[in-house]
């Protein structure tokens, strides 16, 4: 796997050990606009890596660092994300620039990337994050056409459960207390709802509970194999 070094000084040091991966997408129109951002002390924001459409991998800060790309977001108990994590940029234009799927060759080299810190931390299947799981309130990022399953089916992500499901048939604030249970922050109830969906049932992203969202939820939260 080749990696390019292009040092962003954007970072400081851990207070935690890593164990999450979060994937972002760069929201920007190229690969050069993101990187000229990503490493000015400017701007103030950065990431571990960075990769291009064409499946090139950048290297903005060492692991062993603090890169600055989760902002303020929470996940299963931790609210130093940045601390906690490893942070992924993926080149796409985003929602505002004119979203579209992620091309095959940045998948291909997306995934020996994610393999490989996912082994090297003991990182768990659910600790591998899209930036809306940890910040629901405020980001849509890596968004729903992002291939998750992808990951899922090489055991790098949670995969989004479509077997055997089976409705609780809890209440509104079950489902959220659920949801809060699996990871998510939901002080913002209707778009960690949305942010729920847009990563594990992409095709109806409306921020309403229905049977389908119990149903899946209650699978995700089933003991699994990590």
């Amino acid at each position: 796997m080749d990696v390019i070094d292009r040092a962003s000084p954007n970072f400081d040091e851990r207070q935690l050990p890593v164990s999450m991966i979060v994937l972002h997408y760069t929201g920007m129109p190229d690969c050069e606009g993101a990187l000229c951002r990503l490493t000015s002390p400017e701007a103030k924001v950065s990431a571990h890596y960075c990769v291009d459409e064409d499946g090139t991998i950048y290297r903005l800060v060492d692991e062993s660092k603090r890169a600055w790309h989760a902002g303020k977001s929470r996940w299963r108990g931790i609210t130093d994300v940045n601390s906690a994590s490893v942070g992924i940029e993926i080149v796409n234009p985003g929602h505002e620039f004119g979203y579209r799927p992620f091309p095959d060759e940045q998948v291909a080299a997306l995934i020996p990337l994610v393999a490989d810190i996912k082994e090297r931390h003991g990182i768990g299947r659910g600790n591998v994050v899209g930036h809306s799981d940890v910040a629901p309130g405020r980001k849509e990022d890596p968004g729903e056409l992002f291939p998750w399953s992808a990951l899922a089916k090489r055991r790098l992500a949670l995969p989004s459960p479509t077997r055997d499901l089976i409705d609780p048939f809890w209440t509104d604030a079950g489902f959220l207390l659920a949801l809060e249970r699996f990871g998510y922050d939901v002080t913002d109830e209707q778009k960690a709802v949305i942010a729920f969906q847009r990563r594990f049932r992409p095709d109806l992203i409306d921020g309403i509970i229905d049977g389908e969202c119990r149903a899946k939820l209650l699978s995700l939260l089933l003991p699994r194999p990590q």
